[in-house]
């Protein structure tokens, strides 16, 4: 039996103490917050959009960095084993548009405390406002050579290694764990022995919920790479004033069109809604994690983006929807007819990019002018000028490299008993379930690894 060590309560930390503990470990959840699961509780508006229950190799598309890495994970714990595990944990799911899946409750907290339960039943203790401050390692005595691939026994590894992990040739083997894993000393300057640690401190998005980083540190003073780490799945800001005029409006099955001059960086269709700084939404947020590195290389820093406001119809169809309402008032003045066509708050700003005055009575009316109108409904134009922040992120894109990580089990390539799980490694994806669902599946692997 191992003694291990998790640092983090989130969604990774919660489910990797669960079978960690259920493979007869001794675990011990270190969790610098007042409580578990602070960041779950906050996810998918409260309600936490648990996973998304498409076939496992439907995952891989809506993976933004390393989607190959997560091979091993995603089919070893996959959707349909997450939902089970929950399901039997005691919280009844629903699938919602997009496969998105929730507690029939729309309630979090049933999730957090369904792992609370499974924490307990299997016995893992918990420790809460206990932060660690450094995880320690030490040498290894024996390692493997290039030529033979047998074990070596070496007295000592010293720091200095002038023969220290060196084969017959003298050259340093590849992928050769030559340390490992002892303890974590706290803030407190405690010290907690361990066999293996588990980092799953979570990225450097919402950072009230105890994301701050601290795994990335980690990881640096451990010698392992991090990537450099940028906010995701943020709002979008924009340009135009008429924007903040229509500031709470949502707008659903819309279509969506990102370019970088005549070039379509991105297309979509759903929901969003507007700002008073810009956009947001399921739709924008999953925008935002493909178009993050192309807009701070993009002229002027600015993408164009366009909406079809009513994607349901073609120009034909358009044209021949708003002649049927001209028809029904040809005296009546341009602003009092389209009123039908859109929400309230919006007419006013379509009225004022739509190039018809608005007292303009419908019988003087043009083609043109009405064909101008149209080219507006199915291209709302407006300009992305920059991204939300890390405390605006749901997620973190970067993090902990995953070529210092064995795909297969989550585990360092250079230290014995260290791995990793979740959001503090590099690998993101777009909205819709599949960032918890990495949170699973990686926490699940680094659980079963350890002997």
């Amino acid at each position: 039996m191992s003694k291990v060590l998790i640092i983090g309560g989130g969604a990774a930390g919660m489910m990797a103490g669960v079978f960690v503990a259920r493979n007869h470990h001794e675990v011990h959840i270190l969790e610098k917050n007042e409580k578990l699961g602070k960041k779950v509780f906050i996810t998918g508006k409260g309600r936490c959009n648990v996973t998304n229950a498409c076939d496992t190799e439907e995952l891989f598309p809506a993976m933004m960095s390393n989607p190959k890495f997560l091979y091993s994970g995603f089919y070893s714990f996959t959707p349909q084993d997450v939902m089970e595990f929950f399901e039997k944990a005691g919280v009844p799911l629903k699938v919602e548009r997009g496969n998105r899946v929730f507690p029939q409750s729309d309630h979090s907290s049933d999730i957090i405390r369904a792992l609370e339960r499974e924490l307990k039943k299997a016995g893992a203790k918990i420790h809460l406002h206990t932060a660690v401050q450094e995880i320690i390692k030490k040498p290894v005595t024996e390692f493997v050579t290039d030529s033979a691939n047998t074990l070596e026994s070496e007295a000592t590894l010293t720091e200095s290694g002038s023969d220290a992990g060196k084969g017959r040739k003298g050259k340093k083997s590849p992928d050769i764990q030559q340390e490992k894993i002892t303890g974590v000393i706290l803030t407190d300057g405690t010290f907690i022995e361990g066999d293996a640690v588990i980092v799953a401190t979570g990225g450097f998005s919402y950072q009230s919920t105890g994301s701050t980083g601290d795994g990335y540190r980690f990881a640096r003073e451990l010698g392992l790479k991090v990537t450099d780490i940028a906010p995701s799945l943020v709002p979008l800001k924009t340009k135009e004033d008429y924007i903040p005029k229509l500031q709470g409006l949502s707008l659903k099955n819309t279509g969506l069109t990102i370019k970088n001059g005549k070039k379509v960086l991105y297309e979509d269709f759903g929901e969003m809604m507007f700002t008073h700084f810009g956009v947001t939404g399921p739709m924008i947020l999953s925008a935002s994690a493909h178009i993050g590195a192309k807009l701070a290389k993009a002229p002027n820093g600015e993408l164009s983006v366009y909406l079809d406001l009513k994607p349901a119809l073609t120009r034909e169809q358009l044209d021949a929807r708003i002649l049927r309402e001209f028809e029904a008032g040809p005296n009546k003045q341009f602003k009092n007819v389209i009123g039908v066509l859109f929400p309230s708050s919006l007419t006013p700003v379509m009225l004022e990019l739509g190039g018809i005055p608005e007292e303009k009575k419908i019988h003087d009316i043009s083609r043109e002018e009405r064909q101008h109108f149209i080219d507006l409904i199915k291209a709302f134009p407006f300009t992305i000028t920059g991204m939300g922040e890390f405390k605006e992120a749901i997620i973190t894109r970067g993090g902990v490299s995953v070529k210092e990580i064995n795909p297969g089990t989550m585990e360092s390539k250079k230290i014995s008993g260290l791995y990793f799980a979740g959001e503090v490694l590099d690998l993101d994806a777009v909205t819709g379930g599949y960032n918890l669902q990495i949170a699973w599946s990686t926490a699940y692997l680094a659980a079963q690894a350890i002997q």
